[in-house]
């Protein structure tokens, strides 16, 4: 009962300093996992633009592992993240924070000291509001600055009202997002 009581306030307290919990940021959890590439059996091209994805539209199937090969052709940094509505709501919030504390620029990613964050000297790990640690490293997104591409490799174990869609500020309010749709 007590260790309940202390997850509940925790979650509270870092709730009020704007922070995320780290066990929130596993809901990807629910409709998949890091895909290992040996059982990659399709790769799936997608190219950013200032603020469109091409194709606006993808078709998976449920238990499938994919390799997406990302190509950011704009000027602008942008995000692939596979997730629900609700999930991209709140990593807005998150991206929003990692923008105002400079760990990223509207091009790249801007200066991040990792000594001492936890986070194994990642690429995008800082601290966010309130001390509390902030990362960019699910296994369900990846940030991609203008001229490159990256890959993410990821499994599908079970069907979701998914959309892929870049959390970068403004980039989702301005059409930056696509549909995902699963074959029975």
């Amino acid at each position: 009962m007590r260790l309940r009581i202390g997850l509940v306030a925790a979650a509270i307290m870092v709730a009020a300093v704007g922070g995320t919990p780290a066990w929130a940021n596993s809901a990807y959890q629910a409709f998949g996992a890091k895909g290992r590439p040996q059982d990659v059996r399709r790769t799936i091209d997608i190219t950013m633009r200032d603020n469109a994805y091409q194709p606006r539209r993808i078709q998976l199937r449920a238990g499938e592992t994919v390799r997406f090969r990302i190509r950011n052709e704009g000027e602008l940094l942008h995000e692939f993240n596979i997730g629900t509505a609700a999930m991209h709501q709140q990593h807005q919030r998150e991206m929003q924070a990692m923008f105002d504390s400079g760990m990223m620029t509207p091009t790249g990613l801007g200066h991040m000291d990792h000594a001492g964050m936890g986070h194994g000297g990642g690429a995008h790990g800082n601290m966010g509001q309130g001390g509390m640690a902030m990362a960019h490293d699910d296994p369900n997104a990846v940030l991609v600055e203008p001229g490159k591409t990256a890959e993410l490799v990821f499994k599908f174990t079970k069907p979701a009202e998914l959309e892929f869609a870049c959390n970068i500020p403004g980039h989702y309010q301005s059409g930056m997002v696509g549909e995902v749709a699963f074959s029975k």
